[in-house]
């Protein structure tokens, strides 16, 4: 195996082996670590992020960056709380319709004026969130879930996994193979690597950038509603920092910042190992969550150094 191959595997499979390094050290570390329950709470409470951050796997592999899926996480958990007094369908169907408009346009303007993602979804970040207080009255009102069967999807179980769970495990598989089986998914890659030469060799660039933007919003949306779900209301305090946190989970799963490479799998392995660090931190008790930040800061600043230079000693081989 040569250098460049050992280079490509550290890449796309690092979080992975750091991921069973600490399930290691945490089992002989701790006795109430490997055990069924906590290993449900870390994929429970994981449920949410990995959702949002295989949507934003696709913008950052396109070389974009999406900043408002924190705010339409909590605005799509309010609307589908107040959604679910008129039953199932509409507390579904009402936030992914509003999410998906606003990450069309926001995917519109970026793609159409060669605005830069940061500054357009920056906006969408405010914006959203001041529709969300609006439709809240500042958040002094909290709609609580009022359909059954809505509060079922979040807070069900099958095969000792509530229903979140086994929802983002089908779009983690949905999403592999929508990026790595489809043309879509090569021309999301082409974009990321070159949007000129891509452009040249007929990829239809705009099209794909809205269509990734759409996707990254409605599964922001999506999130939040099961969220809502999961906890009977539609809570507004929610969702901040929650951007950085699936753009810390995409990086370290190995996607480049610069776009170009990545994979939902790498993805999936970030958002575990960043609730595993949290599970550690809850275990060790005397360490506070805000600890949890800390390391996920260090463990970020060390996968993009790590990115770059196994890209330079790829270069040179």
């Amino acid at each position: 195996m040569n250098r460049e191959q050992v280079s490509r595997i550290l890449q796309q499979h690092g979080a992975m082996m750091v991921l069973g390094l600490l399930v290691i050290v945490g089992s002989l570390a701790f006795d109430s670590f490997a055990t069924p329950e906590n290993a449900a709470s870390v994929v429970v409470s994981s449920s949410f992020l990995a959702i949002i951050a295989i949507g934003m796997t696709f913008v950052i592999i396109s070389g974009g960056i999406d900043l408002s899926v924190g705010s339409l996480f909590v605005l799509g958990g309010v609307l589908a709380a107040y959604g679910s007094q008129y039953g199932l369908i509409v507390a579904l169907l009402l936030p992914l319709a509003v999410c998906g408009v606003v990450g069309l346009l926001q995917g519109l303007v970026i793609a159409r004026t060669g605005m830069a993602p940061f500054i357009v979804t920056l906006a969408g970040l405010l914006g959203v969130r001041g529709l969300m207080l609006a439709i809240s009255n500042e958040g002094a009102t909290t709609y609580l879930v009022k359909n059954r069967a809505f509060a079922t999807l979040g807070q069900g179980e099958l095969l000792g996994l509530s229903y979140p769970v086994h929802i983002t495990i089908v779009l983690a598989l949905l999403a592999m193979v929508l990026l790595q089986r489809t043309g879509f998914g090569q021309n999301v890659y082409a974009i990321g690597g070159n949007e000129q030469a891509a452009a040249f060799m007929g990829v239809p660039v705009v099209r794909t950038k809205v269509y990734v933007y759409v996707m990254s919003a409605l599964l922001a949306g999506l999130a939040g509603a099961l969220n809502a779900a999961r906890l009977s209301s539609g809570v507004t305090i929610l969702g901040i920092g929650l951007e950085l946190d699936a753009i810390a989970a995409v990086v370290i799963g190995g996607t480049l910042l610069t776009g170009g490479a990545g994979g939902i799998t790498g993805t999936v392995a970030g958002v575990l190992l960043l609730g595993v660090i949290q599970s550690l931190i809850n275990q060790v008790g005397s360490l506070t969550s805000a600890f949890q930040q800390v390391v996920s800061g260090m463990f970020l600043a060390l996968v993009v150094v790590a990115q770059r230079l196994l890209s330079k000693a790829q270069r040179l081989t």
